[in-house]
């Protein structure tokens, strides 16, 4: 919230209202703070037309047309009684500050109106019609008074009253007969006055027209002078008009030029920043693009010129040379053809020399370019890894990105593709003795060594492997296990053997069997 200036019209007044005020506050401009209220009461005075209906003394009654001009007063006094009792609605809504001249008028109207009407009825019944008739300047001068007096309490003035013509009221013709009375009575009189009149007239018309016939002369005269004197003072007055608006059009077309100057030359001023902005702008476009590709060309087309010149310098010197040849003599020839030999050789080292050269300045400018292209991925990849909260967040998206977890489940599942293997199961303990494993202390030991021949079967089974000879009898015996034959135990014997062997080969190549 602020504070804001208002100025009210030259016919008008503010009114404002609010904190840090005690009643209301009236002013021609004014700041309004805020919880104020502002409005405008309007000083320019409005007729009341009226025909009031009133009785004389003699019960006599009448019609009295009247126009009264009224409005507030200009003083601080009056306009704060008029603000306080008569702005706004007779309802109490306050008017908009838009609406200035008719602001609150239709009740005020209705006062004024009230107040008017009573004090000319009191006045009236006081007085006679031949009073009325007789002292109209008395009449009117005691409404005015009385009225005034009532509306000082509101803050407003009479400015003008005018009283017209008595009129009957309908159902009366008071004023009807009175008129032909008077009427009757003048006729009578005017025509004892035109006899008398006429006396007189032809009497004093000689003298009359001779007086006449004078004044008619000096009016003549002094009507031309007046006349004369007239003309040059509207003369004059016409120079003065004519120069000063002369002067003033002079003015007005001076500041209109400068006017249009000064923006002209704001909008040079304006419009050469512009253009330079933008050859700054068309500069630095160039620079990245077009100078670049110009310096890369004119480096190739120089390395080219600089070719061809090579070319052309050692193609003139091997003609030089081949002319020089040709024309030495047989005796020399083989020696020449040595040295170009030799020449050419050299020149060809040159020229692989030089070809190799490039060839390394191009790998230093392609490995530079590679370099510059790592360093801007990487600060792009320092950007990426900020915004992904950090190098963890940034290598999830690298894995989702390059698909690593599909690649690893494919490279799982073809690691297992193919395999068939051999699952065996089986159980231990629970005889037929109908007792448990815990009424039987050596059940463990028992169950141990019977899950021992069927695990040496599954590892026979998947990998070929036997166990050893001596964990398949006991210590001391001479004789086949379990009752064999020595024959059986010999041939037992050597498949075990064969087996060890093929374990250790197997162990050797770091295969652990075959699958």
């Amino acid at each position: 919230m602020g504070f804001w200036y208002h100025v009210a019209e030259s016919n008008s007044y503010l009114v404002v209202t609010g904190p840090g005020i005690e009643e209301v506050l009236i002013r021609k401009k004014a700041f309004v703070f805020p919880f104020q209220k502002v409005s405008k009461i309007s000083v320019t005075p409005f007729d009341f037309s009226m025909s009031l209906q009133a009785m004389t003394v003699e019960k006599l009654k009448f019609s009295l047309p009247a126009v009264f001009t009224i409005g507030p007063e200009d003083t601080v006094e009056s306009m704060t009684k008029y603000a306080v009792l008569l702005t706004g609605e007779s309802d109490g809504r306050s008017t908009s500050t838009r609406d200035i001249v008719g602001a609150g008028r239709n009740h005020v109207q209705d006062i004024v109106k009230g107040i008017i009407e009573g004090e000319t009825r009191s006045i009236v019944s006081t007085m006679t019609m031949e009073e009325l008739f007789r002292e109209r300047k008395v009449f009117k001068a005691k409404v005015i008074q009385n009225v005034q007096s009532e509306l000082d309490q509101f803050g407003l003035k009479i400015y003008n009253a005018n009283v017209k013509e008595l009129q009957d009221t309908p159902g009366s013709e008071y004023f009807a007969f009175l008129s032909r009375k008077a009427h009757e009575g003048a006729l009578n009189q005017a025509k004892v006055d035109v006899a008398d009149a006429r006396m007189r007239g032809e009497v004093g018309e000689a003298e009359k027209q001779g007086r006449t016939k004078q004044e008619i002369a000096k009016i003549h005269a002094a009507t031309a002078v007046l006349e004369t004197e007239r003309k040059g003072e509207k003369a004059t007055a016409d120079a003065r008009l004519t120069d000063k608006e002369i002067r003033i059009e002079q003015e007005l077309n001076l500041a209109r030029i400068d006017a249009r100057r000064a923006a002209e030359q704001r909008d040079a001023e304006l419009q050469k920043v512009v253009e330079q902005k933008r050859a700054q702008m068309e500069l630095e476009r160039l620079r990245a693009t077009t100078v670049t590709q110009a310096q890369i060309d004119k480096e190739a087309a120089q390395q080219q010129a600089d070719g061809d010149l090579y070319a052309q310098e050692k193609g003139a010197d091997g003609r030089r040379y081949q002319e020089e040849a040709d024309a030495e003599a047989q005796l020399f020839r083989r020696t020449k053809e040595a040295e170009a030999d030799f020449i050419a050789k050299e020149r060809e080292a040159q020229a692989t020399l030089i070809t190799k050269e490039k060839e390394a300045e191009a790998m230093f400018v392609m490995r530079k370019r590679e370099a510059d292209g790592l360093l801007e991925m990487a600060k792009a990849y320092g950007a990426l890894a900020d915004v992904m909260g950090g190098p963890d967040g940034l290598m999830q998206y690298l894995v989702l990105q390059n698909g690593t977890y599909e690649k690893l489940a494919r490279a799982n599942a073809s690691a297992v593709q193919g395999l068939q293997p051999k699952i065996n199961v089986w159980t231990t303990g629970g005889g037929g003795g109908g007792q448990g494993d815990g009424a039987d202390p050596a059940a463990p030991i028992r169950n141990l060594f019977q899950t021992l021949p069927p695990l040496f079967s599954t590892i026979n089974d998947q990998t070929g492997i036997a166990p050893p000879a001596w964990m398949a009898q006991m210590p001391g015996q001479q004789q086949g296990y379990g009752g064999r034959s020595g024959a059986d135990d010999t041939a037992l014997a050597k498949k075990q053997q064969q087996q060890q062997q093929h374990y250790a080969k197997a162990s050797t190549n770091g295969v652990p069997g075959e699958h």
